[in-house]
């Protein structure tokens, strides 16, 4: 059984400072649509989801999480 799963990965080296953290949201706010949205930084951060839905996650979280598109 195939089962279809879109997403939007934007990959950063880190997010530390607000400008940097706007910058990296914008082309994810850009998109109105419902699928799910991550942000994926050189970071040991554990996952967690912003206010607007977008999924924040370390690299190696991501790569190493076989249910990271569960979330």
């Amino acid at each position: 059984m195939y089962i279809k799963r879109d997403f939007y990965l934007q990959p950063a080296l880190n997010i530390s400072d607000e400008d940097k953290q706007k910058q990296e949201l914008r082309p994810l706010l850009a998109v109105k649509d419902f699928f799910k949205k991550f942000i994926i930084t050189k970071t040991t951060q554990k996952p967690w989801i912003d206010n607007n839905g977008i999924i924040h996650i370390g690299i190696y979280d991501f790569l190493l999480n076989e249910d990271i598109f569960n979330l």
